[in-house]
């Protein structure tokens, strides 16, 4: 493999980002210097991480929560006592310290939006330059601040950091997303139905299903290809790639952790798998509404077509046949998988216990028979390469680790942000989704939430890891992340994916504030309603 040094342009921008970290790093030891407490006592250490690791300690079969928060009383009271330097202690970094997070999601959102370096941006290469470096700048913040993150200060602590981020969250995250992104690339959906607004809208419909089972990126690479060739004889087109995007590429992938990968972040940090299912009245109601308007628009635009274009469509015609549908039951294995193999607990009630990565170990099975089991024929012919879960692969690795001193804000003061109420949660959640990631958005406002309440009682979901949080707080940050992902271009991985897709056939897209004309006027007032009648 050929491999090319970076140019000036990528040199440029590492060494502005090393400048940052330099200020970041001064500041945040002079901020440590001048508010830190004195270190724990190694009995009031011991006692801390006691008291974390039978607090998360998800109760077993025949065993109370309440009897393991009793005993775990006095070794709370001792880490109140002594200080936040302990093993598992709740520092709080100083804000700047943020700065990495933040110039990735800005890097993510706004390069490919400048002319001057959006070919540049383009390169994966290159965003893997801005995420290893900004991810480098937080690993020294961890190096050479004097608390630990739950372990020692120093090179233990950046381990640590390493094993929360990289295998607990970003390893599962990238092999779930590159399971459902290769086998779905393997089947294709081929025909040329006439391009009615009922057989668009039963398109749209079927891609808000598939999109919790295969994921909004298997579906959108799915769909949006035999939508387009089922449209090709119409000259107005645009507004149906857009509903495009919001049904099937957003708000149809709430139902399951398979569907969007902001609900997978929340398996992974202890939502049981089948919660999300519970979204279904919500997921009903927006997708149900948006069809009902798709149907609505799509009729008085269809009646604009000229004569010609309307003949030519009901002349080529081309039943629908899907190749490679053996993949189908690759991806119900996936799911399967997802579903039953939670590391350290029970497979399906027996005594086997699930080692770590065996789930990963298992999904990447399946890709390999997949891929030897479909056609090379079907990739060809759906324009399959892992360019875009490659961008995916080297932004998210510097994400996941930038993200830690965001989250370790969050959980020492999560209660003291004003946020109290569901409909707070769906906006402040939403807001960000729609011009950043909505994935570390998601576990953002998740970790604040979780931070809010400590014990079971009415309306609290007890999750798999032993923590406590309010039913209506994750509901409203589930459909925030995946509903208003849906809001710009950027919002989403595969919104951008469809616009050029659509783009390469010939569709003429609105720009990126173009596009936000029509999610402003159809979507927020349909989130307003969502508001008033499941959050309040």
């Amino acid at each position: 493999m050929h491999l090319s040094l970076p140019g000036k342009r990528s040199a440029l921008i590492c060494c502005a980002l090393i400048l940052l970290a330099t200020c970041v790093l001064a500041s945040s030891a002079a901020a440590q210097e001048a508010s830190a407490p004195p270190k724990a006592s190694q009995p009031a250490a011991d006692a801390v991480a006691a008291a974390s690791k039978a607090a998360h300690q998800p109760p077993r079969t025949g065993t109370h929560a309440a009897p393991v928060q009793e005993e775990t009383h006095e070794a709370a009271d001792a880490h109140r006592t002594q200080g936040e330097h302990g093993a598992d202690a709740h520092f709080s970094p100083p804000l700047v310290a943020v700065a990495p997070f933040v110039i990735l999601l800005l890097c993510i959102a706004i390069l490919p939006l400048v002319h001057r370096v959006e070919h540049w941006w383009h390169h994966n290469r290159n965003k893997f330059i801005i995420a290893a470096t900004l991810a480098v700048v937080t690993l020294v913040y961890y190096l050479l601040r004097r608390a630990g993150f739950h372990a020692e200060p120093g090179l233990p602590s950046v381990k640590m950091v390493l094993k929360h981020a990289v295998l607990g969250d970003y390893v599962p995250f990238i092999v779930l997303l590159f399971s459902l992104y290769t086998i779905s690339g393997g089947i294709q959906l081929r025909g040329d139905l006439r391009a009615r607004p009922a057989v668009n809208t039963a398109f749209l419909g079927l891609g808000a299903i598939l999109a919790s089972i295969i994921g909004t990126t298997g579906a959108s690479m799915l769909l949006i290809r035999p939508l387009l060739q089922t449209n090709s004889e119409r000259k107005h087109v645009c507004h149906t790639v857009i509903f495009f995007i919001f049904l099937v590429s957003n708000i149809g992938g709430c139902l399951l952790p398979t569907g969007d990968p902001p609900l997978f972040l929340g398996y992974l940090r202890g939502v049981p798998f089948l919660w999300t299912l519970g979204l279904w009245k919500e997921w009903a109601f927006a997708c149900c509404l948006l069809l009902v308007v798709y149907w609505a628009w799509d009729t008085i635009v269809y009646r604009k077509e000229a004569e010609e274009d309307r003949w030519k469509d009901r002349t080529h015609i081309e039943p629908l046949r899907i190749v490679g549908g053996l993949n189908f039951l690759w991806l119900v294995g996936v799911v399967v998988a997802v579903g039953v193999m939670v590391p350290e607990e029970p497979l399906l009630g027996s005594s086997f216990e699930v080692p770590h990565y065996l789930r990963e170990g298992v999904l990447l099975a399946l890709v390999l028979i997949a891929w030897f089991t479909s056609s090379s024929e079907i990739r060809k012919a759906n324009s399959f390469d892992f360019t875009a879960i490659t961008e995916v692969a080297v932004l998210f690795i510097g994400i996941f680790i930038t993200m830690q001193v965001p989250i370790e804000i969050l959980k020492a003061e999560g209660p003291r942000l004003g946020l109290t109420q569901p409909w707070q949660f769906f906006w402040a959640t939403g807001g960000l989704s729609s011009f950043l990631d909505n994935a570390p958005t998601y576990v953002v406002y998740f970790e604040t939430a979780n931070s809010m309440t400590n014990a079971a009682g009415s309306g609290i979901i007890q999750l798999v890891d032993g923590n406590f949080m309010r039913e209506s707080l994750l509901v409203a940050i589930s459909l925030g992340a995946v509903f208003m992902g849906a809001n710009t271009y950027i919002g989403n991985g595969p919104n951008f994916m469809v616009k050029s897709i659509a783009e390469q056939s010939g569709v003429k897209m609105p720009s990126f504030f173009g596009y936000m004309l029509y999610s402003i006027g159809i979507l927020i007032p349909l989130f307003l309603v969502i508001t008033a009648v499941f959050l309040m």
